[in-house]
């Protein structure tokens, strides 16, 4: 099977949906077919081997600038590809903050529009390497922000385009008006022209499915999974001192590490600070550094400094270290969370997990019973789920194990890319 799989990069930092594809892409190549992961926008960055083609579509600055301008719509592809440079991309992304909120927005809606937008040139190019050179059996999109391209593709190209949903409302709901209401009916429109979603969590099919006005029918699960190559390999101990509570995230309001630092706060005014401990490692933008040292700032004020560790970004040796030495794991996202990656990386390692319960989180938890759910968004209900796993070690232990013995069973990249193939065959009427 020859499989292009259009993935967006991440300006530059880790992000739940780049391992994914890479690691989706990877199982896929193993299994003996032939896959095109095609970056856009800016190149794919993962902790394992990446296996991205070296071909850069979309570019950041080619978009922004056809956005911004008639005249960059029509310079010849050749300059183009000099713009779309992976070390000019990743410069740029490093120095940049954040996009004017009304110029995301117009842009948003123009990539949607596909042949009707402004990056109408970036599609052509697109669609002319897939057609003219790489000749796939099936392409999917890696988020539903790329259903404008399905029009021109299945115009040129006789073959099945399916799409995965990674979490793109939250994108969309950070617009503003009128961009955000025009984005949505125009990505409604556009969902008619794909053959197939696919969806990592039943909670998101059935959200999804009212938010693009799809039928259900037409969004399939593929559960997550994830290389578990290093995961799992060390001993742990019933009872670990200090007890260790861990953030493996994006720093971010979102995800909900003030909510984490807040619920630390009263596990220690109610047992006490000694023996216990929060480490927190994750991507820092510039967009969230204010954010982060109000954190900072009220953990200080808390007098919790000792407690209190910060790794930064770390890769993915540094990663299974730093579950490793983890009692327990807690990501509070604030949205409901369509993925959660990081839950079955902790559980992988016999890490329980304190998730709140909305989103993904309920089936996560339910299928490998790694871990308690609590109320979202209340740092009192999260610290009151911390305290059982801090009175009872034991069962945190236990939690944490069964999780353990549950991914290894069932949640590998190649049961991942074993699911995906039997979606790609049904539409390829094998």
């Amino acid at each position: 099977m020859k499989i292009a799989y259009i993935a967006t990069g991440a300006a530059g930092m880790y992000c739940g949906t780049c391992l994914h594809d890479n690691t989706l892409a990877a199982a896929l190549l193993r299994k003996g077919h032939k896959v095109a992961l095609i970056p856009t926008y800016t190149p794919i960055r993962t902790d394992e081997q990446d296996v991205s083609i070296d071909h850069m579509f979309y570019g950041g600055i080619n978009v922004y600038l056809q956005q911004k301008s008639a005249l960059f719509r029509r310079t010849p592809w050749i300059l183009d590809r000099m713009l779309d440079s992976p070390h000019l991309l990743n410069w740029l992304s490093r120095l940049s903050s954040s996009t004017d909120a009304k110029d995301l927005g117009s842009l948003t809606v123009s990539v949607l529009k596909g042949e009707e937008g402004n990056q109408k040139k970036e599609l052509l190019k697109l669609v002319s390497w897939l057609q003219e050179t790489y000749q796939p059996d099936l392409i999917e999109f890696n988020n539903c922000m790329f259903v404008g391209f399905a029009r021109e593709i299945k115009k040129r190209m006789n073959i099945p385009v399916l799409c995965a949903l990674t979490g793109e409302d939250l994108f969309l709901e950070g617009l503003i008006e009128p961009f955000k209401s025009e984005a949505l009916q125009v990505l409604r429109d556009r969902s008619q022209d794909v053959d197939g979603f696919i969806a990592v969590s039943q909670y998101y099919i059935e959200f999804m499915s009212k938010y693009l006005q799809v039928p259900q029918e037409r969004i399939h699960l593929v559960r997550l999974g994830i290389n578990l190559e290093g995961h799992g390999k060390q001993d742990r101990v019933a009872k670990m001192d200090p007890f260790t509570i861990g953030y493996l995230a994006r720093i971010c309001p979102e995800k909900g590490l003030h909510l984490l630092v807040d619920a630390f706060h009263r596990l220690t005014e109610r047992l006490g600070p000694d023996g216990l401990r929060l480490k927190v490692a994750g991507y820092l933008s510039k967009k969230d550094q204010p954010y982060f040292s109000q954190v900072i700032k009220q953990i200080r004020e808390w007098g919790l400094d000792e407690h209190f560790e910060y790794a930064g970004e770390i890769d993915r040796k540094q990663k299974i270290d730093f579950l490793n030495n983890l009692s327990v794991l807690s990501v509070p996202t604030v949205y409901q969370e369509p993925k959660g990656l990081f839950v079955l990386e902790a559980l992988a390692n016999g890490v329980p997990v304190v998730q709140p319960r909305h989103g993904s989180f309920p089936e996560l938890v339910e299928s490998t019973g790694g871990g308690i759910l609590v109320d979202p968004i209340d740092p009192s209900a999260l610290a009151d789920g911390l305290e059982k796993f801090v009175r009872n070690p034991e069962m945190a232990y236990e939690l944490g194990q069964k999780g353990k013995k549950s991914v290894h069973l069932s949640y590998s990249d190649d049961a991942m890319a074993d699911a995906t193939l039997q979606i790609y065959r049904k539409y390829l009427g094998e």
